[in-house]
Parts: structure tokens; sequence; C-alpha cells
């Protein structure tokens, strides 16, 4: 079944399920405390744990909270910011990363494809919501480009590229399968009537079908999609801090429980106890446990496979840095 038929018929299951169930709804506090602690005056949100450093993906889950909160008066400055500090390459896309007093010359200049993603659909979003054409106009520039440069094809499966150069070599393809944003490219699709976000989508979901390692049969963190057509983890080895983000997106994008269930099958065994990861080659679990947002993700993820009768998510609190608090703030858009 295409992912779009799937997010059609689910849409209005999870609208009813939300409005019966969920206690976890979006609260003004929260995003007063996430502005305070994570988005500095100039606009820029700011990566507490990763040395204070200001990336693509966090400006694009900046921008998408404004939205979902309403907030037009921070949307506009983070997209000032934004668009001044890190969208100086030759097209429409992101530098990933801005570091505190280091000049733009000095920055790497690869993107991340995910602070694109997030990007523009927030852009698209606001556009809509406050009626925005400038809003809009942006957005359509940015998926223009991301079609164009970041998507190409493996064995008859459309891929998404993690940043434009680097992850291409002979033998091998390297992707992140928590760029997959589901939300955001049922916006392209609304956007650009090209059936290339459709074939994105039915690729990735295929790919989560197709790359599952380890006794729990997860997804990677990194994923090489090599020449012989075979898929081997990458880099850690590990279902962690980025594969986290999979059955969040899965979520947000309305997809059918049954995606979710490995997931909930791995963070149902450990009961009380949540890894922040585990080695896919090895079975090992780390010792030190999971944060607060991987936490909230994990009881979104059992409460929509219906592991759980209802959810209940925290307040965001100042001991949880930038990852942490994103991750709770986006499980309770979910939630919603």
């Amino acid at each position: 079944m295409s992912i779009w038929r799937t997010l059609t018929y689910l849409g209005c299951f999870l609208l009813i399920a939300g409005c019966r169930q969920n206690n976890g709804a979006l609260d003004a506090q929260d995003w007063q405390t996430y502005k305070q602690r994570f988005i500095a005056a100039e606009g820029r949100v700011i990566d507490t744990g990763n040395g204070g450093i200001s990336h693509s993906e966090g400006q694009g889950y900046g921008l998408l909270l404004a939205v979902e909160h309403g907030d037009r008066e921070t949307f506009q400055n983070l997209w000032q910011w934004t668009r001044a500090n890190l969208q100086v390459r030759n097209d429409k896309l992101f530098i990933w990363r801005k570091r505190p007093n280091v000049d733009l010359k000095d920055e790497d200049h690869n993107n991340a494809s995910d602070g694109d993603m997030l990007i523009a659909w927030a852009l698209w979003k606001a556009g809509q919501q406050w009626q925005q054409p400038d809003y809009r106009n942006a957005a359509d520039a940015i998926i223009a480009d991301i079609k164009q440069k970041l998507i190409v094809s493996w064995h008859g499966l459309s891929v998404l590229l993690p940043g434009e150069q680097g992850f291409v070599k002979d033998d091998a393809t390297t992707i992140n399968l928590s760029y997959w944003i589901f939300p955001a490219l049922r916006a392209f699709a609304e956007a650009d009537p090209d059936p290339v976000w459709q074939r994105l989508g039915d690729s990735g979901l295929t790919l989560l079908q197709q790359a599952r390692f380890g006794r729990w049969q997860l997804p990677p963190d990194w994923l090489r999609l090599t020449a012989a057509n075979t898929q081997e983890p990458a880099n850690n080895k590990r279902f962690g801090y980025d594969a986290v983000r999979i059955p969040l997106y899965l979520i947000l994008g309305g997809m059918e429980t049954q995606t979710l269930a490995k997931f909930a099958d791995y963070w149902s065994f450990y009961q009380g106890y949540t890894p922040a990861w585990i080695d896919l080659s090895e079975n090992v679990i780390d010792g030190y446990g999971a944060s607060t947002g991987m936490i909230a993700v994990k009881q979104l993820t059992l409460w929509r496979n219906g592991r759980a009768q209802a959810i209940s998510l925290p307040a965001l609190d100042a001991e949880q840095d930038y990852y942490s608090s994103t991750l709770l703030m986006l499980s309770k858009l979910g939630a919603r």
C-alpha cells in the first residue's frame, strides 16, 4: 500500500484516538521553557549537548515548534537567523553547522538533508497557517533543490542522501533512515505534484522493512547500501540517538501501527529500563539509560502500538539538554 493511501486511512483514526486518550497535549509553559533555554535572542537554536553550536536540524525543529505553538514572532526571528547564517551556499539548501565565533568561510558548507527538510516543512506549514506567500515561496525553492540534489536511485529504490557530498562511494551509499521525515514528505507532495515524493516515501518504508538487524530486528542509526545490493549497519552499528526518531516520524506521519511493532517489542522487553542504544551486531545495550526525550518516544510508540492504555509525558525541565528536550516536544506533537 502506498504511503499516501496509508496516511489518508489513518489520519482520522489518529485524530479520534488523540482526542480520546491523550493527556500529553502541547503546553504553553513547555514552549516558553524551550525558548528560554535553547533559542538565543538573535534567533539561533543552541545545541547545549554539543558545545553550544547551531545547526540546520535545530533551526528546523525550532521553526516547526514555533508554527505548532502559533508563535509568529519567534518563527520570523528563527527564519531570519537561519537564512542569514545557514542559507549561504550557491543553492537554497543550508550548511549543516554554525559554530559560535567561527567565520562562515571556515565552516563546512555541506548540508544535512534532515535539516533542509525540517526547515522547508516548517516554512510550508507557516505559509499555510499564516497566509504568508513569502514562506511558501521559500519552502518551494528548498524543496526543488532537495529533489534535484539529494535523491538518488539504488537498485530501483529512491534514496535520500544525508548530504550532497561524501555519502556515495563506488562500493556503497550510506544513508540515515531517520532522515525520512514522513510528514514532511506528505507536505512536499502537496507542494509539488511530482511523484518522486511518493516514491521516496514508499522506498523509506521498504528500507525499514528490509534493514532489520540484531535480536530485535531494528534499523541502525546509519545504513550502508552496497553496490552488490546488500544492506549493513554502518558507523557504530547501533540503534540509538539517530534511529530513535524513526518511530516518532512514523507516528507524526500517521503510519499504520504495525510498522511500530519491532520498536515496541524492543522497548517492552526492558520494562522499567530504557537503553540509550543497543549494538545490533552483539546485542549489547548501554549501562546509563536513555534521556527523558528518548523515553518519551518510547512511551509514545508503546501507546500507539497498543501496548499502553494511555500516555502521560512530563513537563520540560531544566535538566534536559537540547536534543532530549526536542524529542520530548516532538513526542507531545505525536501524542496530540
